[in-house]
């Protein structure tokens, strides 16, 4: 969203806390007629009082913090590992291990990114097919030469 609509997004939240406040007195009937719940009402009310029109803007969806999060400087050396040396998961997790006494998963052998600028080895899985981008690999039946029984 861009700026001009986070601030329509807020001087709507702030019309409608208006409203309660002068034309009707009450919450109740504000809520219902602007389609809203009490209790959001009152958490944009909350924001408000807090922060101003600031505390009525949208809020980043994304957590703040993830504690258990791989570390930048260890994502950015299996990168590296992908990209200069074509290591597979079981041999990163094994190099960080003895070299850097860094323990991984082998599932977070690429960095956790399915991304192919990021990771080269990785192929993303098709939405539709849920086989990888190149092929599942194996080999397709011919409708033709499926066996038959008698």
């Amino acid at each position: 969203m861009t700026d001009r609509e986070l601030d329509k997004n807020a001087a709507r939240r702030l019309a409608i806390i208006g409203h309660a406040r002068e034309v009707t007195g009450n919450v109740a009937l504000t809520c219902r007629y602007y389609g809203i719940s009490r209790t959001v009402f009152y958490r944009w009310l909350r924001r408000y009082g807090a922060g101003g029109l600031a505390g009525l803007r949208d809020r980043p969806k994304r957590p703040q913090h993830c504690p258990h999060e791989t570390p930048a400087e260890v994502v950015a050396k299996i990168i590296y590992l992908r990209q200069n040396y074509h290591f597979g998961p079981a041999k990163i997790s094994m190099y960080l291990k003895r070299y850097h006494d860094i323990e991984v998963s082998n599932s977070r052998g690429c960095g956790g990114s399915s991304s192919a600028s990021t990771c080269p080895g990785c192929r993303p899985t098709s939405a539709t097919s849920g086989t990888t981008a190149g092929g599942s690999g194996m080999k397709s039946r011919s409708p033709g030469t499926a066996s038959r029984s008698m």
